[in-house]
């Protein structure tokens, strides 16, 4: 299978991804227009009944996100490695999938113990590269330091999910070794995943101006129509958030501003959600490809592990638990 047709054969996971996503926003916005509405019977009660409202939904959308969303995220990689080192997939592809996570990972718990010490490992080596330059450079290099560990994040996340397509891949081993091995084969191959960062960048920073712009501009129009609300709240937090300091504060007290500011943010949002659940399987299949190709060409051993262990506490954390 070619990397198009492994992503529309998993097209289906995406699809529920968002279904989910998108309910988790319309829980969201309907908790924060309820608490508003409440809170509008109650004197200058508006403001804090949007703020209840709104701390109600980030719960609830995490509570999807992470008993629900996760495991379509998790069969959708699992289904794309099957794919790579099978060459074919199942017919019902995203039963196949949610049996292969449940089989995997017995319990929600144990999928996000693993894919936090996956990504504990690589953050942990990012940060590193943020100390090394601060200690060449001084402030200067701090600032070398942190922009280099900021690319760092984003590559961090393909690499998880590659990780994690490794563990399902290495079925006979337990979560832990396969995670320690997966580490182990990006170092190792550092030169052949770095091939598919312009692509990972550039995809990327071309759907955050068309997605994004555009869902901006559809929010501003619908906040626009809102001007007493943006009004009140600019007011609200004028007479509560005391002296003007940084460039934020001064942003929120004009209503104008704050309306453009928070149709950027929603529009951030809304990019982040079609990103990650359209965008973002394309680019990785490619990716993914690579590094599972590279590690079953060259299966990390025992002595391999060493390499690491000198540069990250986490993995020598984790290598201690297999």
């Amino acid at each position: 299978m070619d990397n198009k047709q492994l992503y529309k054969r998993t097209f289906g996971f995406s699809l529920r991804r968002l279904l989910w996503n998108v309910i988790s926003v319309l829980v969201f916005f309907g908790l924060c227009a309820a608490g508003f509405g409440i809170g509008s019977a109650f004197k200058n009660g508006d403001v804090i009944g949007l703020i209840i409202g709104g701390i109600v939904g980030i719960i609830v959308v995490v509570f999807i996100t992470r008993f629900v969303s996760y495991t379509f995220k998790a069969g959708q990689i699992a289904m794309m490695t099957r794919g790579v080192v099978e060459g074919s997939l199942p017919d019902n592809v995203v039963a196949e999938g949610k049996k292969t996570v449940k089989e995997r990972f017995a319990t929600v718990a144990v999928y996000y113990a693993a894919t936090r010490a996956i990504k504990g490992v690589f953050r942990q080596l990012g940060r590193g590269i943020t100390r090394l330059g601060e200690a060449i450079g001084g402030d200067a290099g701090g600032t070398v330091g942190s922009t280099v560990s900021s690319v760092i994040q984003v590559v961090i996340d393909y690499l998880s999910d590659c990780c994690l397509g490794w563990v399902f891949f290495r079925s006979e081993i337990s979560a832990v070794k396969a995670t320690c091995e997966g580490a182990v084969i990006f170092f190792k191959h550092g030169k052949t995943f770095a091939k598919n960062m312009g692509r990972v960048f550039g995809i990327g920073l071309a759907s955050l101006a068309v997605i994004g712009g555009a869902f901006t501009g559809v929010f501003y129009l619908i906040f626009s129509r809102f001007g007493e609300f943006f009004a009140s709240a600019s007011s609200w937090i004028s007479e509560n958030a005391g002296e003007a300091d940084s460039w934020l504060e001064k942003v929120m007290r004009d209503p104008a501003s704050l309306t453009i500011l928070c149709a950027v943010l929603c529009g951030v949002i809304m990019w982040s959600i079609i990103h990650s659940t359209f965008v973002k399987p394309f680019v990785l299949t490619g990716v993914l490809r690579n590094y599972l190709v590279s590690g079953m060409a060259d299966i990390p051993s025992e002595k391999s592990f060493a390499a690491l262990d000198a540069k990250s506490s986490r993995f020598r954390k984790l290598r201690s638990k297999i």
